[in-house]
């Protein structure tokens, strides 16, 4: 027999857009559940420290942050529930949730799936995931201690993580496809001249090596053509990231990149379903920004609520 619970407003993803739309609809006595897939906190649990929300001068680490949200949002009522979303049905009145631990109904449903990292497409990266690539230098760094490694990419996310690493590793390759760095300047002084860091500009990975483990790289120069293997013995990619808008395709309305469309009250083109965070098609994806969005959805589902009566 499935179990069936009933809330006002179920929030899928406890990121920080999620937390805090959970708190906001909780403060609001609305009977709110939160679901979580892995752990509470997304890509901010996984992120060293945080130095752009405000607030925190000297910076705040970001699982502490997460830890601190979830509390805050459970102490005004907010139930957690550690839960995968199998199956989404949005178009009904009451919205249904399907879980490996039963069904979710509510009448109101944010989503606040965020984002995933984009894979590279080349060879090796599949079959060595785990064994040497990685996607999180806060999660794996440690495991490097001593050697020497890669990171491909050349935003904000690259260059921080690139300098995290050399708490542990020998030396940083920063591997950037053009001629220039997309991180904010304030960011880029972290690595600029930084004594364990390389930079190779115009370089591309076209295959990554080994059999077991991560044991090289072979590179294109695209200014050059000039082709090379590189010896590291692990990577860390960061070239972008990708909706999780899986559980929901069809359902409501995206852009050409798959992120939820939405008004500025964070309401998507289905009556009682809203959208927070990263997912949602904006052009500033911030930890500040999905706090926002997250209490500007809780406020709405509360309104929606009330026009229901």
């Amino acid at each position: 027999m499935t179990l069936v619970s009933t809330y006002d407003v179920a929030i899928i993803g406890a990121g920080p857009a999620g937390m805090t739309a959970a708190l906001y609809a909780a403060r609001a006595d609305l009977r709110t559940v939160l679901l979580e897939r892995l752990s509470a906190g997304g890509q901010l649990a996984t992120t060293d420290v945080i130095e752009n929300y405000p607030g925190f001068p000297e910076g705040i680490g970001g699982l502490d942050v997460s830890f601190a949200m979830l509390e805050q949002a459970q102490r005004f009522g907010a139930e957690y529930r550690m839960a995968e979303v199998s199956g989404l049905r949005l178009a009904e009145d009451v919205k249904r949730i399907e879980t490996a631990e039963g069904t979710i109904m509510a009448p109101c449903v944010i989503l606040a799936t965020g984002t995933r990292p984009k894979l590279l497409g080349v060879p090796g990266e599949k079959s060595l995931r785990g064994r040497g690539v990685s996607y999180c230098a806060v999660c794996d760094g440690a495991f490097y201690r001593g050697k020497e490694v890669a990171v491909v990419g050349g935003g904000d996310s690259a260059v921080e993580e690139a300098a995290y690493l050399t708490r542990f590793v020998e030396k940083v390759y920063l591997l950037v496809r053009r001629d220039q760095l997309r991180a904010t300047p304030v960011v880029q002084a972290k690595i600029l001249n930084h004594p364990q860091v390389e930079i190779r500009w115009n370089t591309v990975v076209e295959e990554i090596l080994g059999e077991t483990k991560v044991a090289g790289l072979r590179l294109l120069n695209r200014a050059t053509g000039e082709k090379s293997e590189l010896a590291v013995g692990g990577i860390f990619i960061y070239v972008g990231l990708l909706p999780n808008n899986e559980s929901f395709l069809g359902q409501v309305e995206l852009d050409q990149y798959g992120y939820v469309l939405a008004d500025g009250d964070m309401r998507t083109n289905v009556p009682g379903v809203l959208v927070a965070g990263d997912l949602r098609a904006k052009n500033l994806r911030q930890v500040a920004t999905a706090v926002g969005d997250g209490a500007i959805a809780g406020v709405t589902a509360q309104h929606y609520l009330d026009s229901l009566k």
